[in-house]
C-alpha cells in the first residue's frame, strides 16, 4: 500500500464513480511518490470523511502508517480522543463548503497514545463539475511552527528594539547587518555602515576588535565577554568608548560541514560605569598616597625633607616631573613676583626629589609664565602645548624652563597661615592625558601639605 488507496480514490480525491478514467497504476504510484517526498504532513478525505491519502511525514509525526490510516472514517477512535472526534471532523470537513484555505489547531493522538498539538491548513477538493469531492489537509507540529515564529520574532526584536548593539559581521570582517543601537554607537546610519571596513568607523581599538572577530571565525566564541576600549569617528568628533562585547560564530545550517558565514557581535556601552570605577579607584589611591606621605613626613627630623617626601609620593601615577618655586626676597607684594627654584625631580632619569635654591637666584620666567600667574592669582593654573608637535613642542617646554618632552602643566599655589609661599608645578609628557579638574583638586591637597612643611622648615627669607 502506498500513500493512497489503490481503489476508490483518484487524483481528484473524489468518491468512486465520480472520477474520469485513470491512466493506470503508474499515475497512482507517481502521486504517492510525490506526496511521500514532501516535507509537510499531508492527508486527504473523500466526501464521506474517509481517509484517502497519507504520506510519510504524516506517518513520522503520528506513527500511523499509510496501511493503517487509509480507509478509516475520519480520525475518531484512533488519531483523536473520542471526546474531540466530532469537533475535529466538523472543523476539517467544513472546508468543503468554505472558499479558500482554513487554518485550525487541535490535538491528535500518536500511535503510542501521546497527544500532539498540530496546526492544519485544509481546503476543498473539487470534482469534474467543481462540486465538493473531499478535503485535503496539510499539518505540522505546532511547536515547530512556534519555534520558527519565535526565531523570526527574536531576530526582529534584536535588530529593532534590543537595548544592546547587534552587528552581523561577514567573513571579510565588514558589517552586513546592524541594529539601531549599534548604528547609534557607531555614529552612523544603519545602511551607511554596511560593507565598510571597521577601520573607517573606529580610529583606535580596531586592531583588538578585528583580532577578536578573526579568532571567533577560526576557533569559535570565547568563554566570556570582553571589554574593548575604542575611539569612534563621528560627525561631531572622536569619542572614547568602552564596549562590553560577546561574540558567536555563524555557520550555515544547510551545509553538511560547518561553513562560516561570519560573526554575530553583541555589545553594550559601559563607558560611564567603567569611568566611574576608574575615578573611584584613582581617588582611593590618591587618598592612600596622601596618608602614606603624611606618615613618612612625620618621621623626617628635618622639615625640609618632608617637602621632598610629599612631592615624591604625589608623583606616583600622577605626573612625570615636579618643581617647587618659592617667592624670592621681597615677597609677593612687589611690582614683579620673582621665584627661586628650591626643589625639583630629576628630568633625565628616575630618582627622588632634590632640594636646592641655596644661592637664591631667581628663575628666569618670562612674563605670563603659568607659575607666575599661579602666585599672582593665588590659585591653580593649567597649561598645555595643545596641538604642537616635535620641535615646536620642545621649544614650548624650553621657553617655560621645563624638562624636554613636557606638554601638560599644572601650577598650584603654596599658601600657609595666609601667606603666599610659592608654587608647585606638576608636569606630564605626551604619553599622559592633560590635567583635569579632579587632578587640580588633588594637587591642591598636596600643595597644602608641602606649604606646611615649607613653613616649618623656615625656608622663606628672614625666617629661622
Amino acid at each position: 500500500m502506498s500513500a493512497s488507496r489503490r481503489s476508490g480514490a483518484t487524483d481528484e480525491l473524489g468518491p468512486e464513480g465520480s472520477e474520469p478514467e485513470r491512466e493506470g497504476p503508474a499515475g497512482s504510484d507517481l502521486l504517492a511518490a510525490l506526496l511521500d517526498g514532501m516535507d509537510a504532513a499531508l492527508c486527504a478525505f473523500d466526501a464521506d470523511g474517509v481517509v484517502t491519502h497519507w504520506n510519510r511525514e504524516a506517518e513520522r509525526i503520528l506513527g500511523w502508517t499509510a496501511e493503517e490510516a487509509v480507509g478509516r472514517a475520519g480520525f475518531a477512535g484512533w488519531a483523536v480522543r473520542s471526546a474531540d472526534a466530532e469537533e475535529v471532523e466538523a472543523r476539517l470537513m467544513s472546508a468543503m463548503d468554505a472558499p479558500g484555505r482554513q487554518v485550525n489547531e487541535f490535538a491528535l493522538l500518536t500511535k503510542d497514545g501521546r497527544r500532539v498539538l498540530v496546526r492544519t491548513q485544509s481546503a476543498a477538493v473539487r470534482g469534474p463539475g467543481r462540486e465538493p469531492a473531499g478535503v485535503y489537509c496539510a499539518f505540522s507540529e505546532v511547536h515547530a511552527q512556534i519555534d520558527l515564529e519565535r526565531s523570526i520574532a527574536l531576530s526582529e526584536a534584536l535588530l529593532e528594539d534590543a537595548g544592546w548593539g547587534v552587528v552581523l559581521v561577514d567573513a571579510d570582517l565588514r558589517p552586513a547587518v546592524v541594529n539601531a543601537y549599534a548604528a547609534r554607537a557607531l555614529g552612523a546610519g544603519r545602511t551607511s555602515v554596511l560593507g565598510r571596513p571597521l577601520g573607517e568607523l573606529l580610529s583606535q581599538g580596531v586592531e583588538e576588535l578585528e583580532s577578536a572577530l578573526t579568532h571567533v571565525l577560526a576557533e569559535g566564541a570565547p568563554p566570556a565577554p570582553a571589554e574593548l576600549w575604542v575611539t569612534v569617528r563621528t560627525p561631531e568628533g572622536e569619542r572614547r568608548r568602552c564596549w562590553r562585547s560577546g561574540f558567536v560564530r555563524l555557520s550555515s545550517p544547510l551545509a553538511e560541514e560547518p561553513v562560516p558565514l561570519g560573526v554575530g557581535w553583541l555589545f553594550q556601552d559601559v563607558t560611564e560605569a567603567r569611568q566611574g570605577e576608574q575615578e573611584a579607584s584613582l581617588l582611593r589611591f590618591r587618598t592612600q598616597q596622601l596618608h602614606r606621605a603624611a606618615r613618612a613626613a612625620a618621621e623626617c627630623e628635618n622639615p625640609a625633607e618632608a617637602v621632598t617626601v610629599h612631592l615624591d609620593f604625589a608623583l606616583a601615577g600622577f605626573a612625570d616631573h615636579a618643581v617647587i618655586d618659592r617667592v624670592a626676597e621681597g615677597g609677593a607684594d612687589t611690582d614683579r613676583v620673582r621665584l627661586v627654584r628650591i626643589a625639583e625631580t630629576p628630568s633625565g632619569a628616575p630618582g627622588p626629589c632634590r632640594l636646592d635654591g641655596r644661592a637664591g637666584l631667581p628663575v628666569l620666567y618670562a612674563d605670563g609664565h603659568p607659575a607666575l600667574q599661579c602666585v599672582e592669582r593665588a590659585g591653580t593654573v593649567r597649561a598645555g602645548a595643545g596641538s604642537l608637535k616635535g620641535d615646536a613642542a620642545r621649544e614650548w617646554a624650553s621657553a617655560r624652563q621645563w624638562p624636554q618632552g613636557t606638554v601638560h602643566a599644572l601650577c598650584t599655589v603654596l599658601r600657609s597661615r595666609g601667606r603666599t609661599l610659592g608654587a608647585v608645578t606638576f608636569l606630564r609628557t605626551s604619553h599622559r592625558t592633560a590635567f583635569e579638574r579632579a587632578d587640580a583638586m588633588y594637587a591642591e591637597d598636596v600643595a597644602a601639605h608641602i606649604a606646611t612643611a615649607l613653613d616649618l622648615a623656615a625656608l622663606l627669607p628672614g625666617e629661622g
